[in-house]
């Protein structure tokens, strides 16, 4: 029997009641007051999350860009000190490895951290050692030595503000900034997987409880929660952002699942060649967004069929929170990926109509920053 991992807060989360459950092979609270009430609180107010079971890797040495622009699928050139990006890391044939947020730190010596899914940590990692050679890198598998929190919501800055000397409201979004805590270095960055704004932090691992407790102190009064992984996932799903295992995985590439946005074709990177080619003559499936017209919620493998075949499958399923509709994601062939193209979802076999909509769901509101 495989032993769950837990992260330095499990206690805590128990303390608070949340129910605890199996998450990429760690053991992680999924919700406390309830999914819909966090849904709500991190769309009203902010939440705080325990996000400690991401991996971090550090990348350094004189030819740290040189190889993240051999590894990953967007131009990292043009990324500032204290900014941030998306990047999705592909196998050979362009489907997908993992996808990560890369922060470049520090100041002119070369400095990278790249956050990966708890899940493909360590396929991630030997994925990226497999390719260092030839290039002057030191690649550090950090997880251990920050404690990644994240902290959600409209009023996640005027909250966050209380606890930090510095103007939060001049980091941009996509940037980051080091923060100091106790004589030991740490940073926070305006990212997130909510469709809200709000930040990312990495603190020192062992200032990862006063932290917490800390931000729910501070947000007492503003409405703030702690914040489970079944809101995170109805959140990231309101947004369309992409779930390693259910929108992305080793049998998708990024331009079927509409992140052509973050694979840079001009320049050279493992998959490359082969998602030039899918691009220039056209995909099998495509990812769409739809609704459900008759009742009934769509859930992950659920089949989508028409007029009796299936056609496609339902990656993520689920009642929208926000938006108060049965609401899914799923793949389906380019000539029913049309804005009001009808098909069935087989739910307990059982076909039901669902109609194709415009995504995201729910505009992301940090873009602006």
């Amino acid at each position: 029997m495989t032993t769950l991992k837990r992260t330095p807060l499990y206690d805590t989360h128990v303390a608070l009641g949340a129910r605890m459950v199996e998450f990429g092979g760690w053991e992680m609270p999924v919700q406390y007051s309830g999914i819909l009430d966090e849904h709500h609180t991190v769309r009203n107010a902010a939440g705080l999350f325990d996000i400690d079971h991401m991996g971090q890797f550090d990348v350094t040495g004189p030819d740290a860009l040189a190889f993240l622009q051999h590894l990953l699928s967007s131009d990292l050139s043009a990324v500032e000190p204290n900014a941030a990006k998306y990047a999705i890391l592909c196998y050979a044939d362009g489907t997908v490895v993992d996808d990560t947020f890369v922060y470049r730190l520090g100041g002119a010596e070369p400095y990278y951290m790249v956050v990966v899914n708890a899940s493909n940590r360590e396929k991630d990692f030997k994925w990226m050692e497999h390719h260092r050679a030839g290039y002057q890198v030191k690649l550090e598998d950090v997880s251990d030595k920050y404690y990644m929190l994240a902290f959600q919501g409209p009023r996640a800055e005027e909250v966050l503000q209380k606890l930090e000397s510095f103007d939060l409201s001049k980091i941009k979004y996509h940037h980051a900034r080091e923060i100091g805590i106790h004589d030991e270095r740490g940073f926070l960055a305006r990212t997130g997987y909510t469709g809200e704004d709000g930040f990312e932090l990495f603190v020192p691992a062992s200032h990862g409880k006063h932290v917490w407790d800390a931000i729910l102190a501070a947000g007492k009064d503003a409405g703030v929660k702690p914040i489970g992984l079944g809101a995170r996932d109805s959140l990231r799903f309101e947004a369309k952002m992409a779930l390693y295992g259910h929108e992305i995985d080793a049998h998708t590439t990024p331009i079927e699942a509409g992140l052509s946005w973050a694979c840079d074709l001009n320049k050279d990177f493992i998959g490359r060649d082969c998602l030039l080619k899918r691009k220039l003559e056209g995909v099998a499936k495509k990812l769409v967004g739809f609704e459900m017209v008759d009742r009934g919620i769509a859930r992950k493998d659920h089949p989508i069929t028409k007029d009796g075949q299936q056609i496609g499958i339902v990656t993520t399923g689920m009642f929208s929170p926000t938006l108060q509709k049965n609401l899914g994601l799923g793949y389906v062939p380019p000539e029913f990926a049309a804005i009001g193209a009808e098909f069935d979802v087989m739910v307990r076999s059982k076909p039901l109509k669902a109609r194709v909509v415009k995504t995201p769901f729910y505009a992301n509101r940090a873009r602006g920053k």
